[in-house]
């Protein structure tokens, strides 16, 4: 007999498995090829599906399974366009690969991959328009709204890039609206479809938040610290690109003297040689940088958590806080 665990997470498999079949199953045209090809390569790359799981179990857990074919296309809709901002961000950072393949730019062209972000965000909105709901004018609305904050969040990253005076509170805003903007709107546009009261919205996009801090958090964490090698990168890579994450920031605020010379010089040399990285995390264990981070995941897992309390009981509850402990506490 399966325990509430496996139950949980035979539901989540389930609906990651739909989502596939649904992302395979749309009508794209065959021609022109040069456009059409890449864009199919972008959509079976895999991933998580976390996004439009979330929205399916945000609508599941106030309209019963019954609304799960309602919100599929806007499942879609989400993992579509979390797919365009991928493609674009690809461009934007230089990355060479992206989930063990190579990105859209490197594979065929700049121009062709600009092309099919930009035909991914319109076959986004297609698919939302699909929606049967009485609220499309809402979720519209949500996802427009998201659109915005995920735009914002990445210029803010951009500009960190040039500034030194970013601190923490002002990487968590920004992580707020280029991580955490889709998660909260995925949730929230799954509780329109599924019929959710405000209250019931508001629950949802607290939980969205709080599990979108975690979530990013950890990855910075394991960015360092993973010795899992499906992590699938390159272990201190954040900091051989001198990025100004959660770990960098509090050991800059944290430091004092060589030591802050030491960390200080990440973000104005470029990068961290990759053989200084053990080193930095020596040096950030001993701030106690590493053990805070680890906090800051519990804690924002734990607000997640308590959230998910206002939902009503439900398998769909149940899988969401199986699907929190399962993303805060991976080791890769």
């Amino acid at each position: 007999m399966k325990g509430e665990g496996d139950q949980a997470e035979a539901h989540v498999r389930a609906l990651v498995g739909q989502v596939e079949a649904g992302l395979v199953a749309l009508a794209l045209p065959d021609a022109p090829e040069p456009l059409y090809a890449p864009v199919r390569y972008v959509l079976e790359s895999g991933g998580k599906r976390l996004r439009p799981v979330l929205l399916l179990l945000g609508a599941e857990a106030y309209g019963g399974e019954s609304a799960l074919k309602r919100a599929m296309p806007a499942a879609l809709a989400v993992e579509v366009f979390h797919a365009f901002t991928l493609v674009h961000d690809d461009i934007m950072d230089h990355a060479a690969e992206r989930r063990g393949r190579p990105t859209v730019h490197v594979r065929w062209d700049e121009p062709t991959a600009i092309l099919v972000g930009d035909l991914l965000m319109a076959l986004a909105y297609d698919l939302l328009a699909k929606v049967e709901t009485d609220h499309l004018r809402e979720v519209l609305r949500s996802f427009h709204q998201m659109v915005l904050r995920l735009c914002e969040g990445q210029a803010l990253d951009k500009a960190f890039e040039q500034r030194t005076d970013v601190s923490v509170p002002d990487y968590l805003d920004m992580i707020e609206r280029k991580t955490g903007a889709l998660v909260e709107a995925a949730l929230e546009i799954g509780g329109w479809v599924g019929g959710a009261d405000a209250a019931g919205r508001a629950a949802l996009r607290r939980f969205g938040q709080a599990l979108g801090r975690a979530f990013q958090i950890q990855d910075d964490l394991l960015d360092l610290t993973a010795e899992d090698a499906g992590w699938g990168k390159t272990v201190g890579g954040d900091l051989v690109e001198g990025k100004k994450t959660f770990l960098l920031l509090r050991a800059l605020e944290r430091s004092a003297g060589e030591e802050h010379t030491w960390f200080a010089r990440i973000p104005s040399a470029g990068g961290l040689p990759a053989e200084e990285v053990p080193e930095a995390r020596v040096r950030m264990e001993g701030l106690g940088v590493l053990a805070e981070a680890r906090d800051t995941v519990r804690a924002q897992s734990n607000e997640a958590l308590a959230a998910l309390a206002v939902l009503p009981p439900s398998s769909a509850r149940e899988a969401l806080g199986w699907l929190t402990r399962q993303l805060v506490g991976r080791a890769r």
